[in-house]
């Protein structure tokens, strides 16, 4: 992890808010001047802390009315399986998020789709296909609180 510090936590929070932001808006914002502002903003991407820029669209209002957290359990565990079922839930374009996890269930998925029957398909053909499958459960959002948030930046 790269040393961060005041002026490169102010430039995440600010880009937290406002991706769009220029780097002149971002400058006056954080209290620098543009050309050492744009050398921390690269310096924070070629690092992999800041990873990229995205819209924020509202799944609803392009037809992407069902969200379901889908509990998968695989077994015999072995390096080789987890990593053909990871690569496997990484081509799944309805696979917004993905973790493993411990407890009952060895991934936790956030699958978006259109509706229930469109779920139903990608269920019955693509997630109970996928290698070393052996449960499923499907949790289905009633209502969306908060996506996306903000990260909690340590203070300096």
């Amino acid at each position: 992890m790269p040393n961060l510090d005041k002026f490169d936590i102010a430039i995440l929070k600010v880009l937290q808010e406002d991706a769009r932001a220029t780097n002149v808006e971002i400058a006056e914002r954080v209290n620098l001047s543009p050309s050492p502002c744009l050398r921390r903003i690269r310096n924070l991407e070629k690092s992999g802390v800041l990873r990229g820029y995205r819209a924020d669209i509202d799944r609803k209002e392009v037809g992407l009315g069902l969200t379901v957290f889908v509990e998968i359990k695989v077994g015999q565990h072995s390096r080789e399986n987890a990593a053909a079922q990871q690569e496997a839930l990484l081509a799944i374009p309805e696979v917004v998020s993905c973790f493993l996890i411990s407890g009952n269930a060895d991934f936790l998925a956030e699958v978006v789709v259109e509706d229930l029957s469109a779920y139903e398909t990608l269920l019955t053909e693509t997630l109970l296909a996928l290698p070393g499958v052996t449960d499923i459960r499907s949790n289905f959002a009633i209502r969306s609180i908060k996506t996306g948030g903000p990260l909690k930046l340590p203070t300096l």
